[in-house]
């Protein structure tokens, strides 16, 4: 065993606050989303996250409504509820050179196929590779917490990801969880013993 297993949330709870510093930028644009794919290309390891506008009715499903994709130093919010899910995203997201991290992503997967059926490549979800480092949590709270001994702070998950402008701290939480999964899984490849990732399921 390399980590501790798991956390409690009380231990999470007393930890200092995991900040995002880097840079920021909200795609609505066209131009931005060309500008965006452009640096993006020029990456081998993406974060990869998303959000969708919580839903407090019984059978309203709504649509993702932003997509995160994070570099070491910048992340991109694509506001899927602006701009839909263009081919030049999807392109990107079907990268075989560029591997993109995320977590639970048979669940983002199956909420972006809402907008639109595409196939992804290159994905590496980090609940199936933790385990071989003897982490035994799954969420990217206590993982982050277990790696770094940092708290990633939760308060806008369940805020309005469709509203008209996106506030300062739904940004930097959303552009947080995307950069959080590049860096754990840079951190988990550093370890002497490295799993081989390339070619496990999504699913």
């Amino acid at each position: 065993m390399i980590f501790e297993p798991t956390i409690t949330k009380e231990k999470i709870n007393v930890l200092p606050i995991c900040t995002f510093t880097g840079n920021i930028i909200v795609v609505t644009s066209k131009e931005q989303l060309e500008d965006s794919i452009q640096e993006l290309k020029k990456e081998t390891i993406l974060g990869f996250d998303t959000e969708t506008k919580p839903s407090f009715a019984k059978g309203v499903i709504n649509k993702v409504a932003l997509m995160q994709i994070a570099t070491e130093n910048t992340c991109y919010l694509f506001r899927l509820n602006k701009i839909g899910l263009p081919m030049e995203l999807e392109r990107l997201l079907k990268n075989k050179k560029i591997k993109k991290i995320g977590l639970s992503l048979r669940d983002d997967f199956s909420a972006l196929n809402k907008r639109k059926v595409f196939c992804p490549e290159s994905f590496i979800d980090l609940q199936k590779i933790v385990a071989n480092y003897g982490i035994s949590d799954l969420s990217l709270q206590k993982i982050y917490a277990i790696l770094f001994g940092e708290k990633i702070s939760k308060s806008q998950r369940l805020s309005n990801w469709e509203a008209e402008t996106l506030s300062e701290a739904q940004q930097h939480y959303a552009a947080l969880d995307a950069w959080a999964t590049r860096r754990i899984y840079l951190k988990l490849m550093e370890m002497p013993t490295v799993p081989e990732t390339k070619n496990l399921p999504i699913n």
